[in-house]
């Protein structure tokens, strides 16, 4: 083992990969981001699993890729036998503890299958998909009842600090106010120039990064495992004073759309275009009101991040800290004439990823960028690499990115990325395309040049990325390029049947246990 003792695993929510300065935005200053990729190793060709909260940290949390752990869209549980990060750290004594988001949907139903007590330590634990709950708020607090709302530790903060409603979270978080006294809904996203009705101290971003560090300070000198998830900037796009204010129309880069995606779209696409969201990014007031708060969210974050930054540097725990920052998925933000995420461009596949390693072993590499094809599903190996903790092979599919911060490329790295997305729950989607609900499934393989999407009832997407870098021309139904099709369509069925569902056991198990104390004392064939 190296010199890390903790890990702080920073992933923000909704955040496009190029909306930071040390990805080239041209507007928005990142500098305690920046900071921390120059200290590490920021990674160019970085990309989710699916481009929608769920299944994507679902990947996060097991290293395993969509259609191996099977969580294939919000709401739907992990099953009850899927290991996740929190339980390969329990086997060294290391909680992992929660601040923030998490997206987990707890699988109640199979508790009460296996009788296991839902309010007991293991029921709790199960049911959070192996995090310790600090404080777990996902936000989207639409309905005061629900059993979220009235647990939800920032709801009673909001209040205990004088914000009383109903729902705290959205009258005074994520909503604004006129000068009449009216409250102006975060939900409607033409009030996103008005500021949040909270102090800036008070609003989840804030409230978040101080909960991680009262966690760290209460710890001392023990060694620790944090996921730090914020919400933000995830919609409602609204943001507190100052950041409301940080930046204007003319911060406001152009969308990345051409009147040509419009010309005989692919069905699913065209259909993705009548979404409400989607209408509204069409529009360039949607956009310039909208994108500067967006930009003052993420803002937000990086101010928070460099006092948590300064704090674990005066208690010397960026010596023995590793740090990974990330995002979830990235917005559309008018992209493409899409609003929202989801589908397969990489304005929602593609994300930031920031590795600081204070090893010694790292330091050759360190401010360097990395252009190798990575995924989400490689931060658990890392983490189980970097603690020492040997990786199951029959379980994950990812692999430790420790030789890469390292400054060492393995010959046989991938070449591609995959990503997986289920439109079963847009039910104005599925009803439109007339598909039924076990046949929504996508999946989207991408090389350096090509991108390829199978659309389940559909013909394939296809964008040469060397002619097209900005995926504007699909090439699907062209039948020059039926071949290209069939190549990759061959490509992705033997990547779904090399999956590695068969996890109950270890590879020894067949290999060792069967083939010496079963099958050789067995008199089986013989005359």
């Amino acid at each position: 083992m190296g010199k890390v003792r903790n890990i702080l695993f920073v992933m923000c929510d909704q955040l496009r990969w190029d909306y930071l300065s040390c990805y080239g935005h041209p507007r928005l200053q990142t500098p305690n981001i920046d900071a921390l990729a120059r200290r590490g190793v920021r990674f160019t060709n970085a990309f989710v699993q699916s481009p929608v909260c769920g299944p994507s940290r679902m990947s996060f949390y097991t290293g395993r890729y969509v259609s191996s752990h099977r969580s294939f869209a919000n709401f739907v549980p992990l099953p009850i036998d899927e290991l996740t990060l929190g339980d390969y750290l329990r086997s060294i004594g290391l909680p992992v503890i929660l601040e923030g988001k998490t997206h987990i949907e707890p699988n109640l139903a199979a508790l009460d299958r296996l009788g296991i007590d839902r309010t007991s330590a293991q029921g709790k634990f199960v049911a959070a998909g192996g995090f310790f709950e600090s404080d777990r708020h996902d936000g989207v607090l639409a309905d005061p009842a629900s059993e979220e709302a009235l647990s939800n530790q920032y709801m009673r903060f909001l209040r205990q600090h004088g914000y009383e409603s109903a729902n705290p979270w959205l009258d005074f978080a994520n909503s604004g106010q006129a000068d009449n006294g009216e409250i102006l809904s975060g939900w409607q996203m033409r009030y996103a120039r008005f500021p949040a009705r909270v102090k800036e101290e008070h609003s989840e971003t804030a409230y978040t990064t101080e909960r991680a560090i009262e966690y760290i300070r209460a710890q001392g000198d023990l060694p620790w495992c944090m996921h730090l998830s914020y919400i933000k900037p995830h919609w409602p796009y609204v943001a507190p004073a100052p950041y409301h204010m940080l930046y204007g129309t003319g911060d406001v880069m152009p969308a990345r759309r051409d009147p040509d995606e419009l010309r005989e779209p692919h069905p699913l696409y065209a259909s993705y275009l009548k979404h409400q969201a989607s209408r509204e990014f069409s529009r360039d007031i949607t956009r310039d009101t909208v994108v500067p708060v967006y930009m003052g969210l993420v803002k937000q974050i990086d101010d928070h991040l460099g006092r948590l930054f300064e704090f674990l540097e005066s208690r010397g725990r960026m010596s023995d800290t590793m740090i990974v920052f990330t995002s979830d998925h990235g917005d559309y933000l008018g992209d493409h004439y899409l609003g929202e995420k989801e589908l397969y461009h990489d304005s929602v596949n593609r994300i930031p990823l920031v590795i600081y390693d204070p090893d010694p072993r790292s330091d050759r590499s360190r401010g360097e960028t990395c252009s190798s094809f990575v995924e989400s599903i490689d931060i658990l190996p890392t983490f189980l690499d970097v603690l020492g903790i040997s990786p199951p092979a029959e379980t994950l599919e990812g692999r430790s990115l420790l030789p890469l911060i390292a400054g060492s490329v393995p010959p046989d790295w991938r070449d591609r990325v995959y990503a997986e997305f289920d439109y079963s729950f847009r039910r104005s989607t599925r009803t439109e395309l007339g598909r039924p609900v076990k046949q929504c499934s996508t999946f989207t393989m991408r090389t350096m040049r090509w991108k390829y999407v199978y659309v389940h009832g559909f013909r394939p997407v296809l964008f040469d990325l060397d002619a097209d870098p900005d995926e504007f021309r699909d090439l699907g139904a062209d039948s020059r390029y039926e071949s290209v099709c069939n190549e990759f369509f061959g490509d992705l069925f033997r990547w779904l049947i090399a999956r590695k569902r068969q996890t109950t056991v270890p590879d020894r198990f067949v290999t060792h246990f069967l083939d010496e104390a079963r099958f050789n004392a067995m008199a089986i064939g013989q005359w």
